[in-house]
């Protein structure tokens, strides 16, 4: 079997998501070089982040953990547009996983009780045949033992793309979208909520909105990338 995935390499090798440089037998996804430049946030290692400062008045999060700091035509961006149109959802798991693990070792997630991706819209969903933020959150609970349940939280409508909004727009468009469901059952829960990017956090406050009136509940939030400079 070795010789055969050898020989199959020849013919098609695989490549580097963020670079495209060809990969080793022993690499996945994301070549070593890669692995070691990518630009990570580590505000997992910050309490008053830069993130932490966006949601300031807006939603009380407990913590904010981006993994990488997304850079407009830089590795990243590559890395987000394979999730999101090149079907790499495993590739979300794979970055997942490896966040997970950094928290987890650091002991930052402990007190979480339930992983829950912000969702797609049904029809959304039936065109892109999978939710990244979803398969991102289930490489995240794979490494920090944590539940992921994605019938907590509803889309209601469908919106358009964020990417070419102003601040205002992107509130305007994602405003009274979401719905909780079987809220008594998140009582006193500690919730992770997980997306694929964040840049002004209107989507995370739309979420929020959902959750708003749930007793003693407390809100994180993780993300594959933080989008600081198209804020």
């Amino acid at each position: 079997m070795s010789f055969i995935n050898d020989f199959l390499s020849l013919i098609y090798p695989r490549r580097c998501e963020a670079c495209e440089s060809i990969l080793f037998a022993h690499e996945h996804f994301v070549c070593n070089h890669c692995r070691l430049s990518l630009p990570r946030s580590n505000y997992h290692l910050l309490a008053d982040n830069e993130l932490q400062k966006v949601f300031y008045g807006r939603v009380p999060l407990a913590n904010t953990w981006p993994y990488f700091l997304f850079e407009k035509s830089g590795k990243v961006q590559r890395l987000l547009h394979a999730i999101k149109y090149e079907d790499q959802k495993e590739l979300a798991r794979y970055i997942g996983a490896m966040h997970g693990k950094e928290l987890f070792q650091k002991g930052l997630t402990e007190n979480i009780d339930v992983i829950i991706p912000i969702p797609l819209h049904k029809k959304k969903l039936k065109s892109r045949g999978y939710n990244q933020s979803e398969w991102f959150a289930k490489g995240l609970g794979e490494s920090i033992s944590k539940p992921l349940d994605s019938g907590y939280l509803e889309r209601t409508a469908f919106t358009s793309t964020q990417t070419r909004k102003n601040k205002y727009q992107r509130w305007e468009n994602v405003e009274g979208i979401f719905k909780c469901l079987r809220p008594d059952e998140l009582t006193n829960k500690h919730i992770l909520l997980v997306d694929d990017v964040v840049t002004t956090g209107a989507t995370i406050e739309a979420a929020h909105l959902a959750f708003k009136e749930i007793e003693g509940l407390k809100l994180s939030l993780a993300s594959i990338a933080f989008a600081a400079k198209l804020r």
